[in-house]
């Protein structure tokens, strides 16, 4: 056997990983005949030692050597690279172990599948059940529930596509051959996560892909991590609906706002707004305290209405800022949309609250800013009765 250089690797801790993945199955047990299940095969790191036509030799310690295929590596390795390999079993006639590459593809041989490889197939088209799939002239199939971590709502998008995947189910007298893609997309995000957890931190900017969309937020992949947008972090102005702002399938950018690892899996924070200028900020400059300005009525409350004096800019009026009178819904004065003219009462920059009123703006003698088209003497009635229909009169 070749001599390999010394590793920094004890090779009985990777003994004793191979052995709790045997079970009551010895070392000198895991043969070519009787491999390891894909779930139990213990990752290692190696070391790359030599390249010599299609194989990589790695070494684990002074007497843990293996080798895998190159066609497993997107870029050739070099002697000395250490890599990530996941062991197999171990090759009856020369000890070696057979190592393959976390996520490794192997090109499909119908005579060499097995069960747990991971394999190149051909998407060909699709049934009612899922994906019809094409391997080494053999049919395949993947359930629907296979193709993917998320729900696909169309599934034509795979045809024509070679897809990465874990064979599943096997039967060659049969011809039967049953692959998921969802495997293997589970396994990078596990890795991706792990990694990912190790970096990320509060402030970060991200990429993300919505994922669902429920009435409280949205729900983001980070790429192996999802987290929560808050209907309140998704833009600066009050958002009724999440389904305004995104759509699964939707690219966005978002900033990372809180981690909490307590839990499993981890809690994360994220937000969109945040990597916008505050439209409150950037015009809250141009409003002076007990200015006369015109705005638009956006939304009523029992406590009175909203107004948009500004782009972004939103302020209050009191319900006992509507009128001089006596009013008991704002309904009564003003409605959704209804332009106005009203008096800049407070501006407080650092709470992001406006106090405006409308009655100030008419002056002390109670003369309309708001063009109602009626009588001021049955606005006041209004005001006091309500918009219903009066009953009695003046007999």
């Amino acid at each position: 056997m070749t001599d390999f250089a010394s590793p920094s690797d004890e090779p009985q801790d990777l003994d004793a990983e191979i052995q709790s993945a045997l079970g009551d199955r010895s070392i000198e047990d895991l043969l070519e005949d009787n491999p390891l299940e894909a779930e139990d095969r213990p990752e290692r790191t190696g070391t790359v030692v030599h390249v010599r036509g299609a194989e990589v030799y790695v070494e684990f310690g002074p007497k843990m050597q293996g080798v895998c295929p190159l066609s497993q590596f997107k870029d050739p390795p070099k002697p000395g690279d250490q890599e990530p390999f996941l062991i197999e079993r171990r090759d009856r006639t020369d000890g070696m172990l057979v190592l393959s590459r976390p996520g490794g593809v192997q090109r499909a041989h119908w005579d060499h599948l097995e069960q747990g490889q991971v394999i190149e197939a051909l998407c060909t088209g699709t049934n009612k059940g899922g994906l019809e799939l094409d391997v080494a002239g053999h049919q395949a199939f993947m359930p629907a529930g296979q193709v993917d971590v998320h729900h696909v709502p169309d599934l034509t998008v795979m045809v024509g596509q070679k897809l990465t995947c874990r064979v599943i189910e096997l039967d060659k007298m049969a011809n039967r051959l049953v692959l998921s893609r969802r495997d293997v997309i589970e396994e990078e995000r596990k890795r991706n996560r792990e990694a990912l957890l190790e970096t990320l931190q509060v402030g970060q900017t991200h990429k993300a892909l919505i994922t669902s969309v429920q009435a409280y937020g949205a729900f983001a992949d980070l790429g192996g991590i999802e987290g929560l947008i808050h209907v309140s972090d998704m833009a600066w102005e009050r958002v009724s609906s999440p389904e305004s702002v995104v759509s699964p399938g939707d690219q966005v950018e978002v900033q990372v706002l809180k981690i909490d690892l307590d839990h499993t899996p981890p809690r994360v924070g994220l937000g969109m707004k945040q990597l916008t200028t505050d439209p409150f900020t950037a015009s809250v400059g141009t409003v002076t305290e007990g200015e006369i300005t015109s705005g638009t009525v956006t939304r009523l409350a029992e406590f009175g209405a909203f107004v948009e004096i500004a782009s972004g800019l939103e302020g209050l009026i009191h319900i006992s800022e509507l009128a001089h009178e006596r009013v008991n819904r704002a309904g009564q004065i003003v409605k959704v949309g209804q332009v106005v003219s009203v008096k800049v009462l407070n501006v407080d920059a650092e709470r992001k609250r406006i106090a405006l009123s409308l009655k100030q703006a008419q002056g002390e003698d109670g003369g309309s800013s708001v063009d109602r088209g009626e009588d001021p003497m049955i606005r006041k009635l209004k005001a006091k009765w309500g918009d219903g229909p009066l009953k009695g009169g003046i007999g």
